[in-house]
């Protein structure tokens, strides 16, 4: 133990005498150099404490932050406001069945009245107000239980709405009654947009978007785009197909719309009388012209107009105009020589019974539009000029209108399956018949040639095609029937759902029958053997839910083009 004592004795005086030396006593701990740093020891530092180069990369990400959050609320806004919008669809419109390949995204029809919201109900104003009540949160207002309040409802069943919403309805309802004066609007404010594309990008030669109703339209005259394109003409060289009644002869050729599809389902189609051009409209309120080529098809010219679902638009027989129209109390007039856009607001003195212009029909001589409307009512309007002609009033509610060949007489066809013959220039009815066995009728068709045949469908899925050389009775070889009540010639039972589409082909040897109600619910009648085809379509032809129909094209008339739900329009050639 004396030994370990002592050795450690003498261990601690050698120290001693090591750091007693002059070099070691000369150093001092500042004097020391400092080590140098790993590069773990430095990415450390830099992971705790930052860097310049880190803090001026942060700064300039703040900025970028912000704009994303505008965008965001953006966004927000603009979901509640479409969210909104689903409350003005129909039942029907709200949800599609997908069965397969094509698919449909349906387009909500917007109301163009409403434009602001507030909590989720209306868009915001983009100028806050310079002051603000805080009762009007806490103030409600009963819309149901005071009479003058019950127009700013949005649906039967609301009652109850906070201040600053009842302060907005009434804005809104001033505005209805006194639009804004267009001088009164700064230039900057102006809603319409044109858009000249000539790019692959778009698949439009022009596409003209019209966000406001009341503004004053415009279109790329159609005049200078067939200046420009040498192959939209007829072919003269076509000639008369005669069709066999045993099975027909049809070829599919590529779909109109294929280079720009529709965004919802198409609601009408309409061949041009002289060029081979067919009119597209739908839901998505887009009016767009096709070129059909057999190849591409490409966009001629197309004219949105915002806040106007179309549900019927037809080219006028001339071929210089476009009647576009959709659930509201005006329509479009297109001219496609001029490019202008005409709106026709209202047919005055008769506003209690038309309160809609989407169904209508153009007459074959192109001197009137007759507009389907309530409590029985036909509005026949001058063409041109727009302005009232007549009014056929029948009893029931009218299901649907057919104008015979030569423009003077219109078939008026109610729910309980009777049909008015209304003669415009005596302002009088010729003859009324009755349906056989018509239990509640959809639809109602003369053919082209010589009004011979007209084709009565029902919501049954059942549709008679009348003769009149013998339906109507008469002293002429195999008369059946009398005037009054008709003995059909053929009754066609094939479909089983409500029958939404009858079409005369242009030369009258086929009828075109078709429901929306079911897929591939389509059938082609040949005329006058009233023989249905076997073997068209068949189970491979992509039909999907056929929602419009129609004849024509540069071969004939012996195109037929069929649009369903999914936006697409096929094309079919008759060939014998």
């Amino acid at each position: 133990m004396a030994r370990k004592s002592k050795a450690k004795k003498n261990q601690t005086q050698a120290t001693t005498e090591l750091l007693a030396t002059p070099d070691i006593q000369a150093l001092s701990v500042k004097d020391a150099a400092p080590l140098p740093k790993d590069k773990e020891e430095e990415e450390l530092e830099k992971l705790l404490f930052g860097d310049l180069d880190g803090f001026k990369a942060g700064l300039r990400g703040l900025d970028v932050l912000d704009e994303s959050d505008d965008e965001a609320q953006e966004e927000i806004v603009y979901d509640t406001a479409k969210a909104q919008d689903l409350a003005t669809l129909n039942d029907d419109q709200l949800f599609f069945v997908d069965d397969g390949d094509d698919d449909a995204a349906l387009v909500p029809q917007t109301d163009g009245d409403v434009e602001m919201t507030v909590a989720g109900k209306r868009a915001i104003p983009e100028e806050a107000p310079a002051w603000e009540d805080s009762d009007d949160e806490k103030l409600e207002v009963s819309l149901a239980s005071v009479a003058l309040n019950r127009k700013l409802r949005e649906t039967a069943a609301e009652d109850f709405t906070s201040g600053q919403d009842y302060s907005l309805r009434l804005r809104r309802q001033f505005e209805r009654t006194y639009p804004v004066p267009s001088w009164s609007l700064p230039e900057k404010s102006s809603s319409k947009r044109r858009r000249l594309s000539g790019s692959d990008e778009s698949s439009d030669d022009s596409d003209i978007d019209v966000d406001d109703a009341n503004a004053s339209l415009s279109a790329v005259p159609l005049a200078a785009l067939l200046a420009s394109t040498e192959s939209l003409t007829l072919s003269k060289t076509s000639k008369a197909v005669r069709l066999r009644p045993e099975v027909i002869d049809i070829a599919r050729l590529t779909d109109a719309n294929v280079s720009h599809p529709s965004k919802s389902a198409i609601q009408c189609l309409s061949f041009h009388p002289s060029h081979p051009l067919l009119l597209t409209a739908g839901l998505d309120s887009t009016l767009r012209l096709y070129h059909i080529d057999g190849k591409t098809n490409p966009v001629a010219t197309s004219l949105h107009i915002r806040g106007s679902a179309i549900q019927t638009a037809l080219i006028h027989p001339a071929g210089a105009q476009i009647v576009a129209g959709g659930r509201r109390r005006y329509y479009h007039s297109w001219d496609l020589e001029t490019g202008n856009v005409e709106k026709v607001s209202r047919v005055y003195g008769h506003q209690e019974v038309q309160k809609s212009m989407e169904r209508f029909e153009l007459s074959p001589d192109g001197k009137h539009t007759a507009f389907i409307g309530s409590k029985g009512t036909v509005q026949i309007l001058n063409a041109t000029t727009h302005q009232w002609v007549a009014t056929a009033k029948v009893e029931g509610v009218v299901t649907d209108i057919s104008w015979h060949p030569d423009g003077e007489t219109l078939s008026i066809a109610n729910t309980v399956g009777e049909v008015y013959e209304y003669v415009v220039g005596t302002k009088s009815f010729s003859a009324v018949w009755r349906d056989e066995g018509a239990v509640s009728t959809t639809q109602i068709a003369n053919s082209p040639i010589n009004a011979r045949f007209v084709a009565v469908g029902s919501a049954s899925g059942i549709v008679n095609i009348y003769d009149k050389n013998v339906s109507f009775g008469g002293k002429g070889p195999g008369a059946i029937g009398s005037p009054s009540d008709p003995k059909p010639v053929k009754t066609v039972e094939s479909l089983v759902t409500s029958i939404s589409s009858l079409e005369f082909s242009r030369d009258g040897q086929v009828l075109c029958i078709a429901s929306k109600n079911k897929r591939d619910a389509l059938r082609l009648v040949h005329l006058p053997s009233c023989t249905i085809y076997k073997n068209w379509p068949t189970s491979n032809t992509p039909l999907g839910k056929v929602t419009a129909v129609k004849w024509g094209g540069n071969n004939g008339g012996n195109t037929l083009a069929i649009g369903n739900e999914a936006g697409k329009v096929r094309l079919f050639e008759l060939r014998g």
